[in-house]
């Protein structure tokens, strides 16, 4: 019994050896989150869809966990054609076009309705156009709850973040937002922020529920301030080089493998929003109610007088679809 099993196990990995062998192409999707993130479960339906699809003649490799770097690392690693091929990304491309920036423009969007009526309309489509010119075909999205922040010291109004040393994605309108309430914000990679919460380097964070949960932030975190400051999105991105290297046909199957993971994770999203909410009290978080407008409020403030002309327009455009 024990040479059978060993048999079959080494023609199922010589198969799976084939397989990876017989690809025309081989791609690697790369991303910052845990592997029990929605995120992963996401790429991973992206992985099973494109191979079907394509008969083989893709292969696709998922690395999570900052495996193949930074969010930022991952990104350059696209566009220099070096290792990834497929991230997760949003407002940190506005280090190559600007206007992408408008992603972290705090409280902008004001629901997931509103954040739908964006995606899919114009400024949708200019956001698109954008990332094709910084190099990155856009495959799909995903909706991201609102972001709050977590701390260990009990905030209840803005001059309570008056030199807060919190944890920021390097983000230059993140950091704008977070400057107005006079914290202190640091840009870090996601990989490096439990050990410097843990290790005092920094007092705060700010994220969704699902990061909250998933990088157990709860463990070094005692309070979570609902603030929901920001709704944004990440845009499943695929270097256009990659992209435009795939037959027609193969594009195709790409496009739609997104959609399919984009449909996936929207599923694991909303089931996980509520969940991840219970789950974060049962973890001993103590939830903080604040005066969102005067929140709201310092933030425009001061991230409004930065912003460019060609910013400015998109910020109006999307601000009237809320209306």
């Amino acid at each position: 019994m024990k040479k059978l099993l060993t048999l079959v196990l080494t023609l199922a990995l010589l198969a799976m050896a084939c397989t990876a062998f017989a690809a025309e192409y081989n791609l690697a999707l790369g991303h910052i989150q845990a592997e029990s993130d929605s995120w992963h479960q996401a790429a991973l339906a992206f992985k099973e869809y494109v191979e079907e699809h394509s008969e083989g003649r893709i292969a696709v490799e998922v690395y999570p966990n900052s495996q193949l770097g930074t969010e930022i690392d991952q990104i350059t690693s696209i566009l220099m054609q070096s290792g990834c091929d497929i991230t997760y990304t949003g407002e940190s491309m506005q280090t190559y076009e600007p206007d992408l920036g408008m992603i972290g423009m705090p409280y902008l969007i004001q629901s997931d309705e509103h954040m739908e009526k964006v995606l899919t309309g114009e400024p949708g489509r200019k956001f698109e156009e954008l990332m094709e010119k910084a190099g990155l075909k856009v495959i799909g999205y995903f909706t991201r709850g609102p972001r709050y922040i977590t701390s260990n010291r009990k905030i209840e109004k803005v001059a309570d973040c008056q030199n807060l040393l919190i944890r920021t994605p390097q983000s230059p309108m993140t950091v704008a937002a977070f400057e107005a309430l006079g914290a202190k914000p640091t840009p870090m990679a996601l990989a490096e922020v439990f050990t410097s919460l843990q290790q005092g380097t920094i007092e705060a964070q700010e994220n969704p529920y699902a990061f909250i949960q998933n990088q157990s932030f709860y463990e070094v975190q005692k309070y979570l301030i609902k603030t929901a400051h920001l709704r944004a999105w990440v845009y499943i991105a695929m270097g256009k080089a990659q992209f435009d290297a795939l037959p027609e046909d193969l594009q195709q199957v790409v496009l739609e493998g997104g959609k399919y993971a984009q449909e996936e994770e929207h599923k694991l999203f909303l089931e996980n929003e509520v969940a991840f909410e219970k789950l974060l009290q049962e973890e001993g978080m103590e939830f903080v109610d604040v005066d969102q407008k005067e929140f709201a409020d310092a933030m425009i403030a001061g991230v409004l007088p930065t912003l460019t002309d060609s910013q400015k327009a998109l910020y109006d455009e999307i601000a009237a679809l809320a209306e």
